[in-house]
C-alpha cells in the first residue's frame, strides 16, 4: 500500500498502538509528536519522526511542504479531565487552536481525509443506559468541551471545504500491546487500571475507591473498558472506510458492557497475585454511576468487533507492560 499517513501524537499511548497497526496493514506512516506527553521509546525503528509542536506554524508548514500525505490521524491532545478544569487555557490552546492549525495546513496542501481521536466525554452525564451516538452532547468538563468544539469544527469544514472525516468517541482505553513493548504511561496518571497496577508493584501505597454507594451491583462506578488494540483496529477500519466512501461520520468505540471499580481491582489482584491496599472514599463530583457504550454502529458500518471483551484479558496485557516497565518508558 502506497498511502502515506501522518499520525499526530503517534508517540503517545493510543497513537503508538495505532501506528503499529497501520504498519502491519501496509500503510506508510510518519509521526508528529512534541513528546510533551509522548515517548520516544514507543516510536518504531525506521518510522519518519517529526519532533514538532502543532503550535509551531513554521515547522508545521515545512513538514507539509516537504511531504505528501493521503490522510491525517490526530491524537495530539491533552486528556486529563480534572486538569482541564484547573488549566482550561492550556486545553483550549492545544486541543482546539493547535488542531485548527493542523486542519488549515492540511487543506492548504490538499489533504482532506482526517481521523479524529474524540471521546465519550462529549456526552457528559448519561441519560440512557447504553450511550448511542445520538445521545445529547453536554460535556461536564473542559476536556470534553474541547473535543466537542473540534468535532463541530470538523463538521463545518466538511460543509465548507469538503473535508472528509471520521470522529471516534472512545470510552475507557485500557490494556497494552501483547508484545509488552509499548503500553500506558501518563504523567500524571489518572486512569484506574494503571493506578491499580502501580499499587500492585508497590509504586503506590494504596488505591482509593471514590464512592461505594452508587446504584450499581457492588456500589462502585461502572465503566466501559476497551482494549487499546481494539481501538487501533477500529482506526484502521475507519481509515479504510474513508478511502472507500469519502463519507464523514461519528462512531462510539466501547465494549458495550461495563466493569465496576471493584471488579477491576479484584481482577488485578488475581492477575498479579499481589495484595492491593484499597481505601474507600467519598464520591467525586461529576462521576456518573454507569458509562457504557452502544457500539452497534461501528460494528455494522465499519465491521469492527472487539477481541478483548474480558476485564481479565485486558488487565493481563496491561500487567505484562507494567511489570516489565515499572518506571514506565523512563525516557
Amino acid at each position: 500500500m502506497d498511502k502515506n499517513i501522518l499520525v499526530t501524537g503517534g508517540a503517545g499511548y493510543i497513537g503508538s498502538h495505532v501506528v503499529r497497526k497501520l504498519i502491519d496493514e501496509g500503510y506508510k506512516v510518519s509521526i508528529l509528536d512534541s513528546l510533551i506527553n509522548g515517548h520516544s521509546r514507543s516510536i518504531p525503528k525506521g518510522v519518519v519522526f517529526h519532533k514538532v509542536d502543532l503550535g509551531d506554524l513554521a515547522s508545521l508548514k515545512n513538514i507539509f511542504d516537504e511531504n505528501r500525505y493521503d490522510a491525517v490521524m490526530h491524537f495530539a491532545a491533552f486528556i486529563e479531565a480534572g486538569i482541564s478544569m484547573k488549566k482550561p487555557a492550556e486545553f483550549f490552546a492545544n486541543n482546539c487552536v493547535n488542531g485548527f492549525n493542523l486542519l488549515n495546513e492540511m487543506l492548504r496542501h490538499g489533504v482532506k481525509k482526517f481521523i479524529f481521536s474524540s471521546t465519550a466525554a462529549v456526552y457528559g452525564d448519561p441519560v440512557q443506559d447504553l450511550i448511542k451516538e445520538d445521545h445529547p452532547l453536554k460535556p461536564v468538563n473542559n476536556y470534553g468541551v474541547t473535543k466537542l468544539i473540534f468535532e463541530n469544527i470538523l463538521e463545518m469544514y466538511k460543509k465548507s471545504y469538503d473535508l472528509q472525516y471520521i470522529a471516534l468517541r472512545y470510552f475507557n482505553a485500557s490494556g497494552a500491546d501483547e508484545s509488552g513493548e509499548i503500553g500506558e504511561d501518563h504523567s500524571p496518571e489518572t486512569h484506574l487500571i494503571p493506578l491499580v497496577l502501580k499499587a500492585a508493584l508497590g509504586k503506590m501505597d494504596e488505591i482509593k475507591v471514590f464512592g461505594t454507594d452508587y446504584d450499581t451491583p457492588d456500589g462502585t462506578c461502572v465503566r466501559d473498558y476497551i482494549h487499546v488494540n481494539d481501538l487501533a483496529d477500529a482506526h484502521v477500519l475507519a481509515l479504510n472506510k474513508l478511502f472507500e466512501s469519502e463519507k464523514s461520520d461519528v462512531f462510539n468505540l466501547g465494549n458495550g458492557k461495563g466493569f465496576s471499580v471493584k471488579q477491576v481491582i479484584d481482577s488485578a489482584k488475581k492477575i498479579t497475585g499481589k495484595n492491593i491496599n484499597v481505601v474507600e472514599g467519598e464520591r467525586r463530583e461529576g462521576d456518573p454511576a454507569v458509562l457504557v457504550a452502544d457500539s452497534t454502529k461501528a460494528k455494522d458500518v465499519l465491521g469492527w468487533m472487539p477481541k478483548y471483551t474480558s476485564i481479565d484479558d485486558i488487565i493481563k496485557t496491561a500487567w505484562t507492560w507494567h511489570s516489565s516497565n515499572p518506571e514506565g518508558y523512563n525516557d
